[in-house]
């Protein structure tokens, strides 16, 4: 899994993909839409979608499984502040009116993924992706979505670098999720310079 992004004229950026990679990227994107869960049930019209939206409440308590908490933090508070029962219901108003428009969000990120590689058809067992500036932007948000949620499953600190993960021997079963990890923050990381540089 070597394929880095390059700059392209029109602002985008384009990764050469072989079946594997292809493959393993669909598969973590379908994974991440399971996990997310399911969209709204739509209305007739756009404007009852518009209104239904306006009114519609999510949650307000954070979600049990930790890659979802990950996904779906808390708006107020921290890692090392112990939250007081103001500091609570601020972050259940917050996220009772903002998580359905994040899942949505990260389920359309997720989607464009899938619907970019599925016009790939590798020849000699590569393509080459080409994304526009609006497509690259969804992968950012994709990208970095699975990085969080398999960094959360490998209990990977903000502190790791990845290399005492990256010396598990080959026997470890948490091998292959550590190299997908390392291999999306890779994609991750030449999609930025792509676009920033």
């Amino acid at each position: 899994m070597t394929g880095h992004f390059e700059p392209l004229p029109d602002g985008g950026a384009a990764v050469p993909l072989d079946e594997v990679e292809i493959s393993i990227l669909r598969s973590l994107a379908v994974q991440l839409i399971e996990l997310v869960g399911p969209g709204e049930e739509g209305s007739d019209s756009e404007s009852d979608d518009l209104l239904a939206s306006v009114f519609n409440d999510g949650p307000s308590e954070p979600p049990a499984d930790p890659v979802l908490a990950r996904l779906f933090p808390d708006a107020y508070g921290g890692p090392d502040l112990v939250p007081d029962d103001d500091v609570r219901a601020a972050s259940a108003e917050f996220r009772r009116y903002t998580e359905n428009d994040l899942r949505s969000r990260k389920r359309t990120d997720a989607l464009a993924l899938i619907r970019a590689l599925d016009t790939l058809a590798p020849s000699g067992g590569e393509a080459v992706l080409r994304l526009k500036p609006d497509e690259c932007r969804q992968w950012l948000g994709a990208l970095n979505d699975l990085r969080l949620a398999i960094g959360t499953r490998l209990e990977v600190t903000d502190e790791e670098d990845g290399g005492e993960l990256l010396r598990l021997p080959d026997s470890d079963p948490r091998k292959p999720m550590v190299m997908a990890y390392l291999w999306l923050g890779g994609l991750q990381e030449t999609l930025v310079e792509s676009l920033t540089g």
